[in-house]
């Protein structure tokens, strides 16, 4: 499904992607422009409207809309929480406590992508990362 210099954003690079954040470096922004292919896991989209409904995170739309005009707009794929990417989240050691995560490394791992993130906790597992 994906490899070949393909990546899977983690949500906040989501976000900041969303957003124009400064956060996402140039180099990282240079890479996702470049990359054949753009992911992010459906975890995301779990995690965005709990921080919404939560109240931490304010977004111009809500989050289905949000997201869904996202992934249009920068041309992204969304992974879905298929049953193998679950079983392998549930069997990584646990460096990484954030469930969301572990479906994102999880995701990485099995479909050789690398991951945009600047969390320090993802590297350990052996995916690579760009911040």
């Amino acid at each position: 499904m994906a490899g070949g210099g393909s990546m899977i954003l983690d949500t906040c690079a989501l976000l900041w992607l969303a957003s124009d954040d400064k956060k996402l470096s140039r180099s990282a922004l240079k890479e996702i422009d470049g990359s054949t292919a753009v992911y992010v896991s459906a975890i995301s989209g779990f995690e965005i409207a709990i921080k919404v409904a939560k109240g931490n995170l304010k977004l111009p739309s809500p989050p289905q809309e949000w997201f869904e005009k996202v992934v249009e707009h920068h041309g992204l794929a969304v992974l879905p929480l298929a049953l193998n990417v679950c079983l392998a989240a549930a069997q990584l050691p646990p460096l990484h406590n954030d469930p969301c995560d572990r479906f994102i490394i999880a995701a990485a791992k099995l479909h050789d992508l690398t991951v945009v993130t600047t969390d320090e906790q993802f590297e350990p597992y052996g995916v690579t990362v760009i911040g």
